[in-house]
């Protein structure tokens, strides 16, 4: 038993080793980079104007029924 699951995670080291190095230097990497790049600014643009209109309400809420 110990040796299977010495093997098995040996082999799980080197399948992710290589995952990353088909990630950093393979196919389809740049895009992917690019990808990930344009996701987070659209998080970003979201978080910012999601904030933007919960402010806009709030302040419009405090004006209209502060009168």
């Amino acid at each position: 038993m110990k040796a299977t699951e010495k093997t098995r995670k040996e082999l799980e080291k080197r399948v992710e080793k290589l995952e990353r190095l088909i990630a950093k230097k393979g196919i389809g990497s740049d895009y992917l980079g690019k990808a990930e790049r344009v996701q987070r600014n659209l998080n970003i643009a979201l978080f910012v104007g999601t904030t933007a209109v919960v402010a806009g309400i709030v302040i419009w809420s405090a004006s209209r029924f502060g009168e």
